[in-house]
């Protein structure tokens, strides 16, 4: 697969057509195989991109443009539909690809299993790796109903990979009591709540590799209805980008993001992948160098 055109289509708006040139590379992973409730993500990062066209270039919370940066869009990797096994080793090695060519990579999902081998693909670049999670979610569990492979356990996987007090947890604020359990006891766990207490743990952040990983889901349904497992009692979009500005202020050391689970067919008024391609300027204006 070539890393400068995973599959052609609708690109981020005012994406470079030079991938040698620059420095992040957006990318989809149309996956929704494993879902347990209501499927739809895969079309999610089309559907970002098609209404970033909207965006205004300009970001008065940084006081910087897009037109100031260059990044790349190279469209929705080809995942064979039904497969998920092997979705995630072409996920794995694509992103592998960017990492070796000294790329930000920029995901859109898609369900949140997708972000699994590429938590294995930045650890194995970065050994002292943390991960930021936003969710409702907690994404703990060993399997669903039998299944290791399912939107329900990337975030155990990383823990079990990484070491779990290498996994910070943001929002969450629904799951088993087995998970809620096993994050009290092996993660370093702030349910319900994400801007105070991610400023807290932004200097213990300093100067470490971070990968962050957002479910659009840590949103309240009121915020962003299209998602497929929608939990009430989340956060406002304000503090969504409020906390990756936060982030940004920081000055942290991210070598790379993703953002998923948007579901455009649950949201006929778009306010949700709107949010979400806000979030993705923010992004690459405030947290790839």
């Amino acid at each position: 697969m070539r890393l400068d055109q995973a599959y052609s289509g609708n690109v981020f708006i005012l994406s470079s057509d030079d991938y040698e040139a620059s420095r992040a590379v957006i990318y989809g992973m149309p996956m929704d195989f494993t879902v347990s409730f209501r499927p739809g993500s895969r079309f999610g990062p089309t559907r970002i991109r098609e209404v970033s066209i909207g965006l205004e270039e300009y970001s008065p919370y940084l006081d910087k443009s897009l037109e100031e940066i260059k990044y790349f869009d190279a469209g929705d990797l080809l995942l064979p539909f039904g497969n998920a096994a092997r979705s995630l080793d072409i996920i794995g090695d694509y992103v592998r690809g960017l990492l070796n060519d000294g790329k930000f990579p920029l995901g859109l999902g898609g369900e949140h299993l997708v972000s699994w081998p590429i938590f294995r693909e930045v650890y194995a670049k970065y050994p002292d790796l943390a991960i930021v999670h936003f969710d409702a979610h907690a994404d703990l569990r060993e399997q669903y109903e039998g299944e290791p492979l399912s939107h329900s356990t990337p975030l155990r996987k990383a823990a079990e990979l990484i070491g779990g007090k290498n996994v910070y947890q943001f929002g969450i604020r629904s799951g088993s009591r087995e998970e809620f359990r096993y994050a009290r006891e092996n993660i370093n766990f702030y349910p319900f709540e994400v801007l105070e207490p991610l400023r807290k743990v932004l200097p213990e952040l300093a100067g470490r590799p971070i990968y962050l990983t957002i479910d659009i889901d840590v949103l309240d349904p009121s915020c962003a209805p299209g998602t497929g497992t929608a939990e009430a009692g989340g956060i406002t979009s304000k503090e969504l980008l409020g906390a990756i500005h936060a982030m940004a202020a920081a000055n942290l050391n991210l070598v790379g993001a993703d953002l998923v689970e948007v579901a455009p067919a649950y949201d006929p008024t778009e306010q949700t992948q709107i949010v979400a391609a806000k979030v993705i300027r923010e992004i690459l204006l405030g947290l790839v160098k």
